[in-house]
């Protein structure tokens, strides 16, 4: 039963990750786009935290950790990456949190054609096509982000990640400590 307040269904995401660009672009229906998502995401009292870290890594892994689900603008280099990351982590089963592309006049389509062909050379599988959810309007994405489902199917289990990383972690460090 969805859970609704003066009439407005409540969203099932408390806090959202969005990764963007740190210049607005050439075109400014995309500074549009992300005004349109902070509009549609924004339902209350915001909250922000600084939290200092060790590395980019360490930064990135608080951000999927604290976050809900993730958002991607457009953007370059840095936008990417990130996307990617967090992609990467679905497929494994690190996380089984949704993914959107805001594809704001069809910004991502080239990389969404990449990871269609991707598919169809057998690089990626199939069910894993569906981690990324897209669409052209905020109010359009938000709302397949809260109708998304996961699909694990042969995937790492997240359980056996964490233990991997665990001693992973304590063998380099017992390496560290040796020298």
């Amino acid at each position: 039963m969805e859970e609704r307040v003066d009439g407005v269904k409540l969203s099932r995401f408390k806090s959202v990750c969005v990764f963007c660009g740190s210049s607005t672009g050439k075109k400014i229906c995309y500074s549009d786009a992300a005004l349109d998502l902070g509009k549609e995401l924004i339902t209350g009292d915001t909250v922000g935290e600084v939290r200092p870290v060790a590395s980019m890594h360490q930064r990135k892994a608080e951000m999927a950790r604290h976050s809900d689900c993730f958002i991607a603008l457009p953007g370059g280099y840095g936008t990417l990456e990130e996307l990617l990351e967090v992609i990467t982590w679905a497929q494994l089963g690190i996380h089984d949190k949704p993914v959107g592309l805001l594809n704001v006049e069809g910004y991502y389509n080239s990389l969404l054609t990449f990871i269609d062909k991707a598919v169809d050379e057998g690089f990626i599988m199939p069910s894993q096509r569906h981690i990324i959810v897209s669409a052209p309007t905020p109010t359009e994405l938000v709302q397949k982000l809260e109708d998304y489902v996961a699909v694990h199917d042969g995937v790492v289990a997240k359980a056996k990640w964490e233990v991997e990383q665990v001693e992973l972690n304590a063998s380099t460090l017992h390496t560290d400590l040796a020298r």
